[in-house]
């Protein structure tokens, strides 16, 4: 049986660290802690089916960071996009690298995609209009001038899998890889 895609992921996301701004500073000058490699919002895959992992020391000085949490006792981090640059969602590279990786490592990179790109289209409080901040890590925002606080969305959501003898009833978009498929929602 095929593995299920965006499963898996061995990530402790380490809310406790989170939560705590001199906890989350050791876990960014620690020299274990790694940075997500990306091309853009795309993923850089090792070939092997897993995603490629460099130093901190990497990424811009003034570019903020996103905690993902910790794997194997290591601080793993993602860089958010650059202020005013919203990435394009619908890129076909991703699709291509998606197919590579094993489903743990899919599963993260999943995570740090869609927070990345949320933090991108998120910069202003959706109250007062005032700019926000990077708080907990990543998994908040806080406006400045009216104090409101901001998270990603989670829409809870069920889908089925129509079974018949042993068959299963699937579709795919027109814009999708050959051999792409996906369980109608």
């Amino acid at each position: 049986m095929r593995t299920v895609g965006f499963t898996g992921a061995r990530i402790d996301r380490a809310d406790a660290i989170r939560n705590d701004p001199e906890r989350l500073a050791d876990a960014m000058s620690t020299l274990s802690a790694r940075l997500l490699r990306l091309d853009g919002i795309d993923p850089v895959d090792d070939g092997m089916g897993g995603l490629v992992w460099g130093s901190l020391a990497e990424v811009e000085p003034d570019r903020e960071l996103l905690f993902l949490g910790m794997v194997e006792g290591k601080p793993r981090f993602a860089p958010l996009a650059p202020p005013g640059v919203v990435y394009d969602a619908r890129s076909r590279t991703a699709w291509q690298v998606l197919g590579l990786l094993a489903p743990d490592q899919a599963a993260l990179y999943a995570a740090a995609r869609s927070l990345i790109d949320w933090h991108s289209r998120h910069r202003f409080c959706a109250q007062c209009g005032g700019a926000t901040t990077v708080a907990k890590g990543g998994w908040q925002r806080n406006c400045g001038q009216c104090a409101a606080q901001h998270f990603p969305r989670t829409d809870p959501v069920v889908i089925m899998l129509a079974e018949y003898e042993g068959k299963a009833l699937v579709g795919r978009q027109h814009g999708w890889p050959p051999g792409r498929y996906s369980a109608l929602a």
